[in-house]
């Protein structure tokens, strides 16, 4: 099943791209519900750990024009956030600060068990195991269940379609450090189109134990584009180095 997922993917496209540049509408949600109308977004990912995200209020939005590095950010509102290895930023119209130590291990658990990760490094891992779960509905989709297991016990739960192969939905959880309770994230892939030889999900909705939290509806996408690392690269502020995040 985790073969016909990758074939239905693009077999070599997908397993060997090097980078993703997108755009888009990003909505952040509370409770299920929009805080806002969206906000135009773009962004780089370099597999597997450089990754750009820029949310930036403008009502004309070309990522391509931002390949030059840090960016002037003037919109309270707007962010830029950078993750290199486990490394991660923020710059903001106060200037480019260390992203909290908390928000840093957050992006670094929903990396470690994206979809990407899951077919492109945990699969090549020594110690894992695989467990078919049957058949079931997930994204109100017929599915197979799959669960990929690492060889420290941590696991991604797949949901493939019945009929396409094409991945719908992954599942994971951790237990939270500070209240011990048992957190639940997933991730729904809908709407896919071809690109370059990849199906690519153009509506991704992430949930946080059971609540939206998350959503974006891509408006382009293009894989291996001549990206250069300085797309990765942060300066820290020597003003807000003085004071660490929480």
């Amino acid at each position: 099943m985790i073969d016909q997922a990758i074939e239905a993917l693009g077999g070599q496209a997908y397993l060997t791209y090097d980078n993703r540049v997108e755009e888009g509408r990003y909505f952040s949600l509370h409770d299920g519900r929009s805080e806002g109308v969206g906000a135009p977004y773009g962004r780089c990912f370099k597999f597997p750990d450089k990754d750009r995200f820029e949310l930036l209020h403008m009502k004309a939005y070309h990522f391509l024009l931002f390949d030059v590095g840090n960016i002037a950010v003037k919109n309270k509102a707007d962010v830029v956030s950078i993750h290199n290895g486990d490394k991660g930023y923020q710059i903001t119209f106060k200037g480019t600060e260390q992203e909290s130590p908390s928000e840093t291990a957050a992006y670094l658990r929903r990396r470690q068990h994206s979809l990407d990760w899951v077919l492109r490094k945990w699969l090549h891992e020594p110690g894992i195991a695989l467990f078919y779960e049957g058949a079931t509905v997930a994204a109100q989709k017929d599915a197979q269940q799959v669960t990929i297991m690492d060889a420290h016990n941590d696991g991604v739960t797949l949901y493939f379609d019945s009929g396409t192969h094409l991945p719908v939905k992954t599942s994971y959880s951790w237990r939270d450090a500070t209240d011990k309770e048992r957190d639940v994230e997933e991730v729904i892939y809908d709407n896919y189109r071809p690109v370059q030889g990849i199906m690519t999900a153009f509506s991704v909705s992430t949930y946080y134990n059971g609540g939206m939290s998350s959503q974006r509806f891509l408006r382009t996408v293009s894989y291996n584009q001549n990206v250069s690392d300085s797309l990765f690269t942060a300066t820290i502020n020597p003003d807000s180095s003085k004071v660490p995040r929480k």
